[in-house]
C-alpha cells in the first residue's frame, strides 16, 4: 500500500510489544524479522517504552545483522511513555524530538 507519502509498506506489519527485550533475545528476532520478510511483511512497528527502549535496540540490531537494505524496510516507533521524569513523556515538543533520537538511537537508523 502506498500511504501517501510514496512509502510502499504490506498489508501487515510485524509489532515488537510483547517479543523484543524480556522474551526474545537477537537470534530469535531475527528469525522472526526474517520469516515476516520471506512472507512479504516490509513494515515493522516498534515502541520506546517497549521492554524500556531494549526491543528497539534488539529490532535494530537484528535487521543491521540481517543485512537489510533501510530503504527496502519501514520501521515505526511510538512516542509518549519515555522515562520517569516529569518532561521525559508525553506529547511537548521537547519530549518528541529526544525521544524521536533516542529511538533512532537504540534501533541504529541515525
Amino acid at each position: 500500500y502506498n500511504l501517501g507519502s510514496g512509502l510502499k509498506v504490506s498489508q501487515l506489519s510485524y509489532g515488537a510489544w510483547v517479543s523484543f527485550g524480556n522474551q526474545l533475545d537477537v537470534k530469535e528476532a531475527k528469525s522472526l524479522l526474517q520469516c515476516c520478510r520471506d512472507h512479504g511483511v516490509n513494515f515493522f512497528d516498534n515502541a520506546e517504552v517497549y521492554a524500556n527502549g531494549r526491543a528497539e535496540e534488539i529490532m535494530g540490531q537484528a535487521i543491521r545483522e540481517l543485512g537489510w537494505k533501510r530503504s527496502d524496510i519501514v520501521v515505526s516507533t511510538k512516542i509518549f511513555w519515555g522515562g520517569s521524569g516529569p518532561n521525559d513523556k508525553g506529547l511537548s515538543r521537547k519530549h518528541i524530538v529526544e525521544g524521536t533520537k533516542a529511538s533512532l538511537k537504540r534501533l541504529d537508523m541515525e
